[in-house]
């Protein structure tokens, strides 16, 4: 039996890979999302992300996210710097070029190897060739620690608010293949825009229900 089609401001349960083969070609206007960073991450409190040991879905998952999104659109994704060429194989092999690249500088140390890792990174990419915006951001971008209380890796909506407000326009529809606890889509939301996340967790995709919602304080 064929799944059903997902429709604009869900949140839904289960493989993104599987979903997102749900969705029409060329029917999303922005993606904006963070990915397993395929580091074995477990935090302190032992919360891990699921398969951030592996890098299967990788490729597939890449291939669906340039189907669904239309011409002439960009994607921001975030990701780890150890597994770069993965994630830049996966963006290729889909059709998506970068044409930009981000840090968001943190004032805390998330951990300590043979540096003090400060900040995240994430790839704006592009499919076919769309326009620039008429007022570009800056590449640095400030983080705010959330305290990951919704989720091990969750992401400040300081961060991402500037991101929706670039790269969309209001009533467009924001997919975000790998939703965590939905800080992507809430970002999306108070922007005016339209809103679809998948997580193959299904505590965490119970959360960004419930935080869509309006049944969690952000």
């Amino acid at each position: 039996m064929k799944p059903q089609q997902i429709e604009p401001n869900t949140v839904a349960h289960g493989d993104c890979v599987e979903l997102l083969a749900t969705i029409p070609a060329e029917s999303v206007d922005f993606v904006l999302t963070d990915p397993p960073y395929i580091a074995r991450y477990r935090a302190r409190d032992g919360r891990t992300v699921p398969n951030d040991d592996n890098f299967t879905w990788l490729k597939p998952a890449f291939r669906q996210v340039a189907r669904v999104l239309r011409p002439d659109s960009f994607a921001v994704v975030f990701y780890g710097w150890p597994h770069a060429d993965l994630f830049m194989q996966a963006f290729r092999s889909a059709g998506l070029r970068a044409v930009g690249h981000m840090v968001f500088p943190k004032h805390y140390r998330s951990k300590v190897g043979f540096v003090q890792s400060q900040h995240e990174q994430a790839y704006l990419l592009a499919k076919g060739d769309p326009a620039k915006p008429p007022r570009p951001i800056s590449d640095v971008i400030r983080w705010t620690y959330t305290g990951n209380k919704l989720h091990p890796t969750q992401k400040p909506l300081s961060a991402l608010l500037p991101l929706v407000e670039a790269f969309s326009q209001p009533g467009h529809v924001i997919l975000d293949p790998f939703c965590g606890s939905g800080s992507s889509l809430l970002a999306a939301k108070l922007l005016g825009r339209r809103y679809i996340g998948f997580d193959i967790d299904p505590v965490y995709a119970a959360t960004a229900q419930n935080r869509l919602a309006g049944q969690l304080v952000t």
